[in-house]
């Protein structure tokens, strides 16, 4: 016995030895080399998609498969997002192969479009008549083809922009599925013609949820009592997307997280209630009824994103993922007595779990871990108290690419707030979401930046239909009527 499972084991290195190496960004460094041809390797590909309930099409004799439209976060009111994997196989050698996956994201507004891709290049921009059921919106072959492969019947979407990656984490995940079989049936004797060939097992880990491509950083970040304070320029799309794909793949990889909002305490039971609720319009009607989401002076964190996280948090939750949400805001407070109170409240919850992964995202003043701010260099964050109280912390700015973001800011006469979509002038270091450490903290106190790419204003959740994401409120007049 002990020789066999040996044998067995030697031969899944052999396949590529052993494993991906992962630096500090947690992503594979090098591919997954099969030491079997793609003839025998192919079939295995074939039953780990389809155990992993993802469907697919191929190009069959070409070792080319590609998988249908998924919705990010299974399913999310307003995700906006949808994935779906091209898997070519790779012949090294006649008795060598590679799996390459790549990953292709659509969304449904232009966040993943290219420069220049509205530009209008001809004089006449559709094919027939556009503006019936049918007609094409341009007329050059490529778009026409772009037109017909549209996804159609329940894998539908408007494809507003799309964009895809290697993903060398994916490559991995089906090599570790189907190598041990692989090395399996390369040990055991040869059966005789009588004996019925041994069902096989369906992958150990199939991909149960989107979880978006994997965020560079992250994964080494991750650790049982790890408290990762996120400080944030609020307003935007990206931020809470950013946060929940971190909670997705960090939950399906079986560490609990928590999610801490810089929303009033005062809402806690009303937000808990919400993640174990079912999702339906009067949960949302009752999740919305805090006078939070309708302050005069929306600043961001009462944005469309934000609800759409709590809902994807929701959803994470009811498909068996160990996911909760605290929130820790003191408005009534002010000043260095805020800070100390909302110290307070994340500490508490922190104490209480201790062997969860907790990420807390706040305007980018609190989470600082040294002291002093422009205009008070007395001034003690919450993320210096909490760094007093909780060695396992770690404080990241946020990085960006230009783009808009809603923002709070005093007008021009000096007078009052003015909250609106704004320039957010950032610098581009591509399109991937990442985490990144520096050697040791800046004198800001942080020890690191997220980076979520070109930003995009998200509103106030309001004037989306008075806090139901997606929902039209000229469409639904009769709701406010109803109040």
């Amino acid at each position: 016995m002990r020789l066999a499972v040996w044998m067995g084991l030697m031969a899944t290195c052999v396949l590529a030895g052993c494993a991906a190496r992962q630096g500090g960004t947690g992503i594979p460094d090098e591919e997954a080399i099969y030491d079997v041809p793609l003839e025998e390797l192919w079939p295995s590909v074939h039953q780990f998609f389809t155990a992993s309930q993802l469907p697919f099409r191929e190009d069959k004799g070409r070792f080319v498969l590609e998988t249908e439209w998924r919705e990010e976060f299974g399913g999310s009111r307003v995700s906006g997002f949808w994935h779906r994997y091209l898997v070519l196989g790779k012949r090294e050698t006649p008795s060598r192969g590679k799996l390459w996956v790549i990953r292709i994201t659509r969304s449904a507004n232009k966040t993943l479009a290219d420069p220049g891709d509205q530009i209008d290049w001809g004089v006449s921009r559709s094919l027939g008549d556009a503006s019936e059921e049918g007609g094409v919106p341009n007329n050059s072959a490529e778009d026409t083809a772009a037109f017909m492969s549209t996804p159609m019947g329940e894998n539908a979407i408007v494809a507003g922009s799309a964009q895809g990656q290697r993903d060398l984490v994916m490559e991995w995940k089906v090599f570790h599925a189907i190598a041990p079989r692989l090395a399996r049936k390369q040990v055991e004797p040869a059966q005789s013609v009588a004996q019925a060939p041994a069902k096989e097992s369906a992958p150990a880990s199939p991909v149960a949820l989107e979880c978006g491509m994997p965020i560079i950083g992250l994964s080494p970040q991750v650790q049982e009592g790890r408290v990762m304070l996120l400080g944030e320029m609020h307003g935007t799309q990206e931020v809470p997307r950013f946060v929940a794909q971190s909670v997705c793949q960090t939950a399906s990889s079986g560490t609990p997280v928590t999610v801490g909002l810089e929303l009033p305490a005062e809402n806690q039971q009303r937000v808990a209630t919400f993640l174990r609720s079912a999702g339906t319009d009067d949960d949302w009607l009752k999740l919305m009824e805090a006078p939070f989401w309708r302050s005069p002076f929306p600043d961001g964190r009462g944005s469309e994103g934000m609800a759409n996280l709590l809902d994807q948090l929701r959803r994470l939750r009811a498909q068996g993922l160990d996911v909760d949400v605290f929130v820790f805001d003191h408005p009534k407070q002010q000043g260095q007595a805020r800070e100390e109170a909302m110290a307070a409240t994340v500490l508490s919850f922190v104490r209480q779990s201790p062997r969860r992964f907790f990420l807390v995202l706040s305007g980018n003043i609190h989470p600082r871990t040294a002291p002093g701010l422009p205009w008070d260099a007395k001034y003690r964050p919450m993320g210096m108290f909490l760094s007093e109280q909780h060695e396992k912390l770690v404080a990241l700015d946020m990085a960006y690419n230009s783009g808009t973001a809603w923002i709070c800011a005093v007008g021009a006469k000096g007078e009052q707030l003015e909250c609106g979509v704004k320039e957010a002038k950032g610098k581009d270091n591509g399109d991937r979401f990442f985490v990144h450490l520096w050697g040791g903290p800046n004198e800001e106190g942080y020890h690191g930046v997220f980076y979520v790419g070109p930003v995009t204003a998200s509103l106030p959740v309001v004037t989306q239909g008075l806090g139901q994401p997606g929902l039209d409120t000229k469409a639904h007049p009769s709701q406010d009527q109803a109040r």
